[in-house]
């Protein structure tokens, strides 16, 4: 998620953290659900 946007701002080490699966917590599935109701 949000990789392969605006790559030219972010560090090395935000790029690499974001290919890291993003797994959002059970706290966070409404949440996410609400902002991204088309996935």
């Amino acid at each position: 998620a949000y990789k392969s946007h605006i790559l030219t701002k972010k560090s090395a080490k935000r790029k690499r953290n974001l290919r890291k699966a993003t797994i959002t917590d059970a706290t966070n599935v409404k949440n996410m659900k609400k902002a991204m109701p088309y996935l």
